[in-house]
């Protein structure tokens, strides 16, 4: 079981909650020490006064502030920190409760789980009831609670029959779209049809299992060489893709090989060349090729046609294409 970050109470009207807060993420990357590289030595860091050219020791360590519109830094000492300080409490305070929908994931940060703190079956009846409450109301609480030396503004959500608490960016600390720049004039009606056909094709059921963390396993690969005494050479940096000179003929090349083919016929995908040429009538249908279900499965969507994967158990199937999830049906 994972160690809690903070115990306290969940608190809203009159009603207390206790509870234990765990991370909900784990940290999976590869963690190396700083090493003097000619005899393994590891590096130390010390603090050093530019002027004195002396080690200063920490309790002689003042904050600096520069100030924008003078030539000038502020020094703050621990002391005009701690009169700042947010009052450290033992509760999780919710100000309101909110329809989900309206919460811009924007202002999501770092995720952690609430767990009732105690084997009290009051306490797990009253943290019972709020996950109910939450989930039938389809809101979010919204609170501020401390933890350390900071206050956050936190939303608590229900999460696979648990409470999760995200803590938030303030509003002002999200940049505004207006400091960044927009795109140009609006697409033609051809060039956005064309986009959407190719959305549709590359649309698929979200999976998170489908998706991992490449540059931790080529790590990972490395180290395993690298302790087997091979020699590691860095590969050549790609070259940065240029902007397409005729958008039209670029989406229309993304749609086929999405589809499942390039522009010798081959699978853009998976490589083999099995699949077979589309019809005459240079349409959307695949021709049958001999088997009477195949015109039957395009007029199914890329969902109808994932469940039928499910079912046939079709091996690679959360990364097929609506045609390919044809072809593999229709074997």
């Amino acid at each position: 079981m994972p160690r809690a970050l903070w115990s306290g109470s969940l608190s809203f009207g009159l009603v207390n909650v206790p509870v234990q807060l765990f991370s909900a993420v784990r940290d999976l990357d590869l963690h190396f020490h700083q090493l003097h590289e000619k005899d393994g030595s590891p590096i130390e860091t010390r603090r050093f006064c530019a002027d004195e050219d002396r080690e200063v020791p920490y309790e002689e360590i003042a904050h600096g502030y520069d100030l924008e519109d003078e030539d000038r830094r502020l020094v703050l000492t621990d002391e005009d920190l701690a009169s700042v300080a947010p009052r450290k409490t033992r509760t999780i305070d919710i100000h309101a409760f909110v329809d989900l929908a309206d919460v811009d994931p924007i202002h999501f940060d770092h995720p952690y789980f609430l767990a009732p703190s105690g084997d009290s079956e009051g306490t797990r009846r009253a943290y019972q009831l709020l996950i109910e409450v939450m989930r039938s109301t389809d809101r979010a609480a919204l609170g501020r609670f401390v933890m350390r030396t900071k206050e956050y503004l936190v939303a608590i959500r229900v999460r696979d029959d648990r409470l999760t608490l995200t803590t938030m960016l303030f509003a002002d600390e999200i940049r505004g779209p207006g400091d960044v720049p927009a795109g140009g004039r609006k697409p033609s009606k051809a060039q956005l049809a064309g986009a959407v056909k190719l959305i549709e094709a590359l649309s698929e059921p979200w999976n998170p299992d489908d998706y991992k963390d490449r540059y931790r396993k080529r790590l990972q690969d490395v180290v395993e060489r690298k302790k087997q005494g091979k020699r590691i050479r860095a590969p050549k940096q790609e070259a940065q893709p240029s902007p397409v000179p005729d958008l039209m003929a670029a989406l229309e090349r993304s749609l086929q090989e999405a589809q499942g083919r390039g522009g010798d016929g081959k699978r853009a995908r998976d490589g083999d060349g099995g699949g077979g040429k589309r019809g005459g009538n240079g349409g959307g249908k695949r021709a049958a090729d001999g088997d009477g279900g195949v015109d039957d499965l395009t007029g199914l969507s890329r969902d109808e046609l994932y469940e039928r994967a499910q079912q046939a158990d079709v091996s690679g199937r959360s990364s097929m294409s609506k045609q390919q999830l044809i072809e593999a049906l229709s074997r």
